[in-house]
């Protein structure tokens, strides 16, 4: 088997060849998505009951926060990936979100939470996107999605067992400091997995554009930032229909992240059940893109990204027309929207790595999650500002038809990304069957 040698070690491309560096940055990302789960259950409840904020518009603006700050995050991410150095760009990520678990935990006042979803924002582009990219670089083209599966799964199961865990030990302890306890080691852990054993995977990617070349840009010329952008956003109607599509489905992960608490809170339910709720959501979003990523391999991408907003926008009808039974309603709805988010989050990341070459791909998908984390801050205006005029249940029909309206503008503008690989003794060393 042909490898291409960097620096004295072999750079070969294909999940069975890179494992121990993959499996290890699959438990990075975990750390990664418990430091977003640890607001998903407590930190609202914090604006409303510890600092006695009475308007949605200010308890969402930590969401706002994080949401902006994250998508420009991305998209910086992206572009310095492919100048820089991944593993640099990562601890770096991890540098900045050190000191959020300990102001969370000890904030004297609504304006040290908002500065530390500044920091978590940033953190969360730098080291996310860092894991994406790096994963995507070791496996190759033809294990993409199962690539990104494995790794979207362990993020948002994280962030899903830390809203639990969170929601029970508030339940026992109170809104704080306890909760935030965990975030801590999440933080220590991951910087020091990421400086100490994470290692580059910037020459998998030129290995990849050395030995899978497609039209396009070949060599080590990276176009200019201003035609990444606009190819990205809305010259390639595919990557259009990504992006527009990630920034909805981000939009509902917004809204639920801020609504649903204060939602379930006055229709009666306890901070413990809350948090089960909440969890409900990511969990399913996580493990079942163990089944969806790889899944899209084989099946593609534009049918489960199209269904996957359907269901979704269904998870909303049964959480807004079903709260005169809210725990149930709550379980059902939120289950629907992760299992729509599952077949949506690893299919739009694989078919944006699809359409994009891999000597711009890393700058292409921090546009696209550029795109994909505004709406966090979307979510959290157009979900606050319908609760102040309207109720907190029209927030959730609102999230419902754009997410509609979403599935069908992505069926309309996407063509199908996924190419059936050619079997030749070339592709083979770099095929893990």
């Amino acid at each position: 088997m042909s490898r291409h040698t960097t620096g004295g070690r072999p750079v070969e491309l294909g999940l069975r060849a890179n494992w121990p560096q993959f499996t290890l940055l699959v438990v990075v990302n975990f750390f990664v998505g418990g430091m977003v789960g640890l607001e998903r259950t407590v930190v609202p409840l914090v604006g409303t009951n510890v600092f006695g904020i009475t308007s949605e518009m200010v308890v969402l603006s930590f969401i706002v926060a994080f949401g902006l700050v994250k998508a420009f995050a991305n998209l910086g991410s992206g572009l310095l990936a492919d100048r820089y150095t991944r593993k640099s760009i990562l601890v770096a990520g991890w540098l900045l979100g050190l000191p959020v678990p300990f102001v969370l935990a000890y904030a004297p006042d609504w304006g040290w939470i908002v500065a530390a979803n500044v920091l978590l924002g940033a953190s969360q582009g730098l080291t996310w996107s860092m894991a994406v990219n790096m994963k995507i670089d070791l496996v190759g083209p033809h294990r993409r999605g199962l690539a990104l599966g494995i790794n979207e799964a362990a993020g948002y199961g994280a962030v899903g067992l830390t809203a639990l865990m969170t929601g029970y030990i508030a339940a026992e302890t109170g809104l704080r400091p306890e909760p935030f306890y965990v975030g801590i080691v999440y933080a220590v852990l991951g910087l020091a997995l990421s400086t100490l054993v994470v290692r580059d995977t910037s020459d998998h990617a030129r290995e990849e554009i050395r030995a899978h070349g497609r039209d396009g840009p070949q060599d080590d010329a990276i176009p200019g930032t201003r035609w990444i952008v606009a190819e990205t956003s809305w010259r390639n109607r595919t990557l259009f229909g990504s992006c527009q599509a990630g920034l909805v489905n981000n939009l509902n992960d917004g809204m639920s992240w801020g609504i649903f608490p204060l939602l379930f809170a006055a229709s009666g339910l306890a901070v413990a059940d809350i948090g089960f709720i909440k969890a409900i959501y990511p969990v399913i979003w996580g493990a079942g893109q163990l089944v969806t990523g790889p899944l899209s391999d084989h099946i593609g991408r534009k049918g489960l990204i199209v269904a996957g907003m359907l269901v979704q926008a269904g998870g909303h009808v049964v959480i807004g027309f079903g709260l005169t039974r809210p725990f149930l309603a709550g379980v059902v709805g939120s289950a629907l929207l992760g299992i729509g988010t599952a077949m949506v989050y690893p299919t739009l990341l694989a078919a944006v790595s699809d359409t994009a070459e891999p000597v711009w791909r890393a700058s292409s998908v921090g546009v696209y999650r550029f795109w994909r984390d505004a709406g966090y801050a979307v979510g959290a205006l157009i979900a606050g500002s319908v609760a102040a005029v309207l109720t907190l249940r029209w927030a959730v029909h609102t999230a419902g038809l754009l997410t509609l309206a979403s599935g069908l503008i992505a069926w309309w503008t996407m063509e199908e990304t996924l190419k059936r690989p050619t079997t030749t003794r070339a592709d083979s060393r770099h095929d893990d069957h």
